[in-house]
């Protein structure tokens, strides 16, 4: 063997003697496994639960807990080196124990003694130590095969015999199946399945043989999930069977013949009858429809009738009072003479269509109402002499126009009767310009009225009434259901009226020129 020299023990000396706690020391960390595949326990036996600590360490200082879905439902608790029922379930005490036979490989099991159905399900497996915790989860299938089926004969029916088969103390719940001696399933007649206070399955079905010569059924009752079965075997006598005399074979033959027979004469009879009430609900319907088609046009009549009535007592009371009225200009033409008016469409035409026109306005200086060119200027002219008397309307479509003044100008006379100067006619007008509308009462260059209008629906047809002898002039908007503008009362007319109309608005004419 090779000596290790001096030098060298003594420096590994106090290496190993650090390494030592640590050697000592378990794992910081450490996980749980159970078994792979759940753990299998019949009904009544005991069952054993493990659970391993990975890697192998000693458990015992550690708390260890075995419960169902929730920590509360806690079915053992180990700690300090001892089992502790304060928590345990009821269901549990005197049933559940720790396996601690390898602890201290970090091996634990819990034993179930005496399985109950109850039991089924998942278990967890919980240790902590300290401020780490792990657990696993167990599975437990317990299996709980019941009595041999008890299987008998309750009677005829249907032209055969009724078997029944009944078995109790299975778990989970069974599947029950009927069979002929070839092995041939037969469907059942009625199956139920209930579950007693413990958990246990108890499984009832009926089945109704009518071939005689089936001899042997038997009753089979299998756990579905590991297979184990039980059965029981009926012999059927043929004498058993109930007999069936000639007349009942001849009757049976001929009576479904004879219920079709019956089923289509119904069903034609059936057919006439619904086709009667349709044609009868038909003629109704249209009986109805003419009926209510009459009363509806009696209404309309009435209801016309009564409009024209109502209309009628309007008008006449209109007529009564008229001139107190600013309604209804189209019952006001009718006290009145309609104007031997023309109005110049050519020359309002073009200046209505030219695109720079609404813009030019705004730039000329020409008068509107006083200049010695005022004839050539108002787009309207008066078919007789000027009005002196007597009531007199008009009306002016004056469509999407930018700016224009309509209304009357008034040529005023002296005590002889003669003109005055025609540069101080009087105008009453109703102007626009823009959106903005305004009456005027003017004798240029002075202003005796004036009148900013608000007026919702911008006009396109306007109608002028004139009557003289009350010395008033109205303005109405005939593209507005006849809705009154504006009325001029305020003095007395001293000459001859005329219509005026213009393209422009009075604001943007200068003084007369001498």
């Amino acid at each position: 063997m090779v000596g290790f020299p001096a030098c060298a023990a003594g420096f590994l000396l106090p290496l190993l003697l650090l390494q030592v706690p640590t050697w000592c020391l378990a794992a910081p960390g450490f996980s749980v496994k159970g078994p792979a595949e759940p753990v299998v326990a019949l009904l009544g036996a005991d069952a054993t639960l493990p659970c391993q600590l990975s890697p192998e360490q000693s458990t015992a200082h550690m708390h260890i807990r075995w419960y169902r879905a929730q920590l509360s439902r806690t079915v053992l608790v180990y700690q300090d080196g001892q089992e502790h029922d304060g928590e345990q379930m009821l269901e549990y005490h005197g049933r559940a124990e720790l396996v601690a036979d390898s602890i201290s490989k970090g091996a634990v099991a819990l034993l179930i003694h005496h399985v109950r159905a109850t039991d089924n399900g998942q278990y967890r497996c919980y240790f902590k130590d300290g401020h780490i915790s792990q657990e696993a989860i167990v599975e437990l299938h317990v299996i709980g095969l019941g009595s041999v089926p008890h299987i008998h004969m309750t009677g005829p029916e249907d032209g055969g015999i009724r078997v029944q088969c009944s078995s109790g103390g299975w778990f989970p719940k069974p599947r029950l199946q009927w069979s002929d001696m070839g092995g041939v399933k037969l469907p059942s007649l009625s199956e139920s399945q209930t579950q007693d206070g413990d958990g246990l399955f108890y499984a009832e079905a009926s089945l109704v043989v009518t071939d005689s010569s089936l001899g042997n059924v038997t009753c089979s009752i299998q756990n579905p999930l590991f297979g184990q079965e039980k059965v029981a075997t009926i012999f059927l006598p043929e004498p058993f069977f109930p007999k069936v005399c000639p007349w009942k074979a001849a009757l049976a033959g001929t009576l479904p013949v004879l219920v079709l027979l019956l089923i289509g004469i119904s069903y034609t009879g059936w057919r006439e009858h619904q086709a009667k009430e349709r044609e009868v609900k038909k003629r109704k319907k249209e009986s109805h429809e003419r009926d209510q088609m009459k009363n509806e046009k009696e209404m309309a009549l009435d209801a016309k009738a009564n409009v024209t009535t109502e209309l009628e007592r309007r008008k006449k009371l209109y007529a009564e009072d008229w001139k107190k009225a600013l309604l209804y200009p189209d019952w006001r033409k009718e006290q009145f003479e309609l104007a031997p008016v023309t109005l110049s469409h050519k020359h309002f035409c073009q200046n209505n269509s030219d695109p720079e026109r609404k813009e030019n306005l705004r730039e000329e200086t020409h008068d509107l109402c006083l200049s010695k060119k005022q004839g050539d200027q108002n787009l309207i002219t008066l078919n007789k002499e000027g009005f002196t008397s007597g009531r007199y309307y008009w009306e002016v479509d004056i469509e999407d126009t930018y700016e224009w003044t309509l209304g009357i100008y008034e040529e005023p006379k002296d005590c002889s009767g003669l003109l005055q100067d025609p540069l101080k006619k009087k105008f009453r007008v109703l102007e626009k310009k823009g959106y903005e509308y305004r009456a005027l009462t003017c004798c240029l260059p002075d202003i005796s009225l004036e009148e900013p209008l608000w007026i919702e629906t911008c006009p396109e047809k306007i109608g002028i009434f004139l009557n003289y002898e009350d010395n008033d002039i109205s303005f109405y908007n005939m593209t507005d259901d006849g809705a009154h503008i504006v009325s001029f009362t305020e003095s007395g007319f001293s000459g001859p009226l005329y219509p005026y109309f213009k393209l422009k608005s009075m604001e943007l004419s200068p003084p007369a020129q001498q």
